[in-house]
């Protein structure tokens, strides 16, 4: 009895394969071990890490300080800009307000020298107009009308030397004391010196009538 016919017995298992991956694997992959998730690390991996894991710690902290010296140096520059800011503003301030006050006593000492200026020159003119009447040249008949002229000299004199006194305290001050002068003495106070027996004198000299009239009311009180 002829068997069944089995077309699987004519393949080539090889051929098959062989046509599936014409080129063979290399040695290393199908050597290399499967690794598995829960495979507890060998002391070469754990080395490995710990030096991978150092490196990195260096590096963050190489970063770390050169954040901080960055942020440092930021720090300083901001800290000098508020500085300037603060003194430029506070001298610009005291700079404005001493011109400001600089400019007006400017003014204020131009004026006034302008002033003494004119009247330097209205004294000037006023001493040499007095300085030039010659008095003893009068005769009888002209003795009228010069003296009337001198008066009327001597009176704008006067008024150009009163109305420099108002503008110029310094030509009504008192003549400041020379110096090696005499010392000034200082006044004396009324009871300075007096010894303590004095004093008591003096107090019942000033209290004995007060003392006698209370002395009075108690006495009429007491008898009446």
């Amino acid at each position: 009895m002829a068997t069944e016919f089995d077309a699987t017995e004519f393949v080539d298992e090889d051929f098959q394969n062989l046509r599936r991956h014409p080129f063979p694997a290399s040695p290393a992959t199908m050597t290399a071990p499967s690794e598995d998730p829960q495979r507890a690390p060998t002391r070469e991996e754990v080395d490995s890490r710990i030096s991978e894991l150092q490196t990195k710690l260096a590096d963050l902290k190489r970063e770390q300080s050169e954040i901080e010296r960055e942020r440092a140096a930021h720090e300083e520059t901001r800290r000098r800009q508020m500085e300037f800011a603060t003194g430029r503003e506070e001298l610009i301030r005291d700079l404005s307000r001493g011109i400001q006050l600089l400019e007006e006593r400017e003014i204020a000492v131009r004026r006034d020298a302008e002033q003494m200026a004119k009247s330097l020159i209205d004294l000037k003119d006023s001493l040499a107009k007095l300085q030039a009447i010659q008095d003893a040249s009068w005769t009888r008949e002209n003795l009228s009308t010069e003296l009337s002229r001198a008066l009327g000299v001597a009176d704008h004199a006067r008024l150009e030397w009163n109305s420099a006194r108002l503008k110029f305290p310094v030509l009504s001050g008192a003549a400041t004391p020379e110096a090696g002068g005499p010392p000034q003495t200082k006044p004396r106070l009324p009871l300075e010196g007096r010894g303590f027996v004095d004093l008591c004198k003096l107090g019942l000299a000033f209290t004995w009538p007060i003392a006698l009239a209370a002395l009075a009311i108690f006495l009429v009180l007491l008898f009446k």
